[in-house]
């Protein structure tokens, strides 16, 4: 009879000796049942999709609205806010905890998060930062006037709100359930979430931060943020437990220590705001004197917000967004006015050196995004090549080049599917995900540093949310021709010199480049829009018609769509990883998309025309210079209204900044330390087309960054609530500033 294993002894009397390879994998099983039990409870709580969640989702995302739309106009910078986000709704629902007739869970605060994104990033998705200024504003006579009321502009907004987000949910299995994209925002916004309602008792249902970096490791990454230092994790585990001295919990502790940083930051930066109204000269400080100050535009805006918006970036962005302004404003603008090729005031959009070197810039941001864009797409590919490559030169080595033309497929040498496993087997027992998959193990004997590059960490699918709660395809394919076809309608209604042929074309152009949007989103964390938006203004240029009457106004139109496609995708995919780790229901996540989008079409309509109505724009306080790289990208790659020299400076510095894109991501790929210094295009381009006042003080955002983490070793987390409360505070108050001017009340 044979020995019962679980003894661990052998009918001698002998210990046995277990295999380490089993015990490993039995740990493996034990961890993918422990997850899928995880998702299938937390994704039914009926706190996923709740009417007062829903509320406190649009009330925090039309705070997001207004500040986006305000930084927006002022440099092209928006930000979801996720993280601040979740942590207001946090606030909010404890502070009235006394009233709630069910308590508040961490996949409400999931669904807050993923309403107040959506709502709150619209100013991007329909335009109102860039493309709309650019043709309401900037296009030349004959090139087409474009004026729209208040209600062509919600109709406008709402065609756009819902492709992208449709779209995106048949990629959510590919990227976030099998590949395990990390997504680090989204990570980081899961783990701010755990952090403030962590208990430390599973057995109820609840969530532990230690929990969720184990899932994280599995998925073959760390949580984006630092680890939490000792005393939060201490606080989250003993979230339940009075303290003698005082009364409060620890996880009380902690999360109101979050909230009364985020709030003194908010007043700083609101109080500065509201000062900067009446003392206008303190968003340009001569900190290098008045002659550059006032002849080259050198100075310094000593915003909060922008130094919460270079904490926020980091060290690496800001370094080369300060590399940019050198190269622009400390070296090609001096260059272009005394060569004579930009004769106007230094500050003229149109013949001063400051509308010269938006296209040098504009070169570098569409050979940085064509670089990116053709790896990210090629990368499956060379997966691909890599792993089946070895095989077919091994046949052909052995039996020729006929052997690739007979009609049996060959055996791969790559994978074998796993057999049942036995009691009596030492091998590697099949890692199963609850018998639902055949799952296949790697039994390469060797790999190369291209394979183990190209290859997951982990070739099992995360376990899922119950199929109820999961979109189903006929859901998907109905909402996705019912969304397309509404945008091709509101387009037409809107700017019927569009011709539909190619609105179509845009619209499936949208399509495939907002799936390089999303993989480089969950790859790096940056969302390529405006290079995707470039990509499709230079594809548009090549098509017969690009010559045709409003050819401008057609190129912007064109790259709108694709622009909006991919934030909206982008969006909700991050939303989708954060419910993913904290296994909300991701229908619940749809439905809430849609919602913050449809209200967000509206309210940043709304808050645009408003800010336009009052303020000048272009002006001293919105100069919106990316509805400028808007319109210089249309007439560039049309050829039209080019200043001197220019194609062969912007020529050039393609040239060179290709070489660099090139090597920085083959760098990053194959985890080079020193890659990522290699200046980044789209970086280096934001900081040639903005004034130097903004690039500077992003610069000492990211210097306060790399102190804080770097130096001091400092709580990630903490400092990107404090960034947070920087960037919201001069946002919110902006509203009252707002207010005084189309009051108008004076100035000091």
């Amino acid at each position: 009879m044979a020995p019962d294993r679980g003894s661990g002894q052998e009918p001698d009397g002998n210990p046995t000796e277990r295999s380490p390879l089993r015990d490993r994998s039995n740990d493996v099983q034990a961890e993918l049942d422990e997850a899928q039990h995880f998702q299938d409870t937390h994704s039914t709580e009926p706190q996923n999709f709740t009417f007062r969640g829903v509320a406190v989702g649009l009330l925090v995302g039309t705070l997001i609205c207004f500040s986006n739309m305000y930084f927006g106009l002022q440099t092209g910078w928006i930000s979801g806010m996720a993280m601040p986000s979740s942590l207001i709704g946090f606030a909010i629902f404890k502070i009235f905890s006394k009233y709630l007739a069910y308590p508040f869970t961490p996949v409400e605060n999931v669904l807050i998060q993923t309403v107040a994104g959506a709502l709150g990033t619209m100013p991007l998705a329909g335009g109102f930062v860039g493309v709309f200024p650019a043709m309401e504003y900037l296009l030349k006579k004959g090139e087409g006037e474009v004026r729209l009321g208040l209600g062509m502009l919600v109709v406008w907004a709402l065609g756009l709100s819902f492709f992208g987000v449709v779209f995106a949910v048949p990629l959510r299995k590919e990227v976030i359930v099998r590949e395990k994209l990390r997504f680090p925002s989204g990570t980081a916004t899961a783990l701010m979430i755990e952090v403030l309602h962590g208990t430390g008792h599973e057995k109820e249902g609840d969530i532990d931060n230690e929990g969720l970096r184990r899932r994280e490791d599995r998925r073959g990454g760390r949580p984006f943020v630092a680890t939490p230092p000792a005393n939060v994790q201490e606080n989250v585990v003993e979230g339940n437990e009075e303290l003698e001295d005082g009364g409060i919990t620890d996880e009380q502790y902690s999360w109101k220590e979050k909230v009364r940083l985020l709030v003194i930051s908010f007043a700083l930066s609101g109080i500065y705001t509201l000062v900067t109204y009446f003392i206008p000269q303190l968003r340009n400080v001569p900190f290098l004197g008045t002659t550059l100050a006032n002849t080259w535009l050198w100075t310094l805006n000593p915003s909060p917000a922008y130094i919460g918006q270079g904490i926020i970036m980091g060290p690496v962005t800001t370094a080369h967004m300060l590399l940019g302004a050198i190269l622009g404003w400390g070296v090609l603008s001096p260059l272009a006015k005394h060569r004579g090729w930009a004769p106007g005031p230094v500050d003229d959009w149109l013949h001063g050196s400051k509308g010269w070197i938006v296209w040098p810039s504009l070169a570098i941001m569409l050979v940085d995004s064509i670089v990116s864009l053709i790896w990210l797409a090629g990368r499956p590919l060379m997966k691909l090549a890599l792993l089946y490559g070895e095989e077919f030169y091994a046949r052909i080595r052995r039996n020729g080049f006929k052997s690739i033309l007979s009609s049996h497929a060959p055996k791969s040498q790559s994978y074998e599917a796993v057999r049942p496993y036995s009691e009596d087997d030492d091998e590697i027992p099949p890692l199963s995900n609850s018998d639902q998959h055949n799952i296949l193990k790697p039994i390469r004997t060797r790999s190369s540093t291209l394979y183990r590059q190209f290859s997951t960490t982990s070739t099992i699918p995360d376990p899922d949310a119950p199929p109820d709660q999961l979109i189903g395809p006929r859901t998907v394919a109905v909402g996705l021709l019912l969304s397309l076809c509404f945008c091709l309608i509101t387009t037409h209604f809107t700017f019927p010199l569009l011709p539909p042929n190619l609105a179509i074309l845009a619209l499936f152009l949208a399509l495939i480049l907002s799936i390089v949007g999303v993989r480089a989103l969950g790859e790096t964390d940056l969302n390529p829009v405006s290079g995707i938006s470039k990509i499709t203004q230079l594809l548009f240029s090549l098509l017969p018609s690009a010559h045709a009457p409003h050819a401008v106004l057609t190129n912007l139109l064109a790259g709108a769509l694709s622009e909006a496609g991919a934030q909206q995708a982008g969006d909700i995919m991050q939303d989708l990883k954060t419910g993913h780790l904290l296994g909300a229901s991701p229908k619940a996540q749809f439905w809430g998309q849609l919602i913050g989008s449809t209200v967000g079409a509206v309210v940043s309509a709304c808050v645009y025309r408003l800010y336009t109505h009052v303020y000048e724009v272009p002006g001293s306080l919105f100069q919106v210079p990316t509805a400028y790289v808007w319109v210089f990208t249309a007439r560039l790659v049309l050829g039209q209204g080019l200043p001197p020299m220019v194609k062969e400076w912007a020529l050039g510095a393609g040239v060179v900044w290709a070489v660099l894109s090139v090597i920085r991501v083959v760098g990053r790929a194959r985890a080079w330390h020193w890659a990522q210094w290699v200046p980044g295009g789209i970086a280096v381009a934001v900081g040639m087309y903005n004034i130097p006042s903004f690039t500077v003080a992003r610069f000492i955002g990211g210097a306060v960054n790399w102190w804080w983490l770097r130096w001091r070793r400092g709580d990630e987390t903490r400092l990107i609530v404090l960034a947070s409360g920087l960037v919201l505070g001069e946002g919110v108050v902006s509203i009252v500033n707002l207010a005084l001017a189309a009051a108008s009340t004076p100035h000091l």
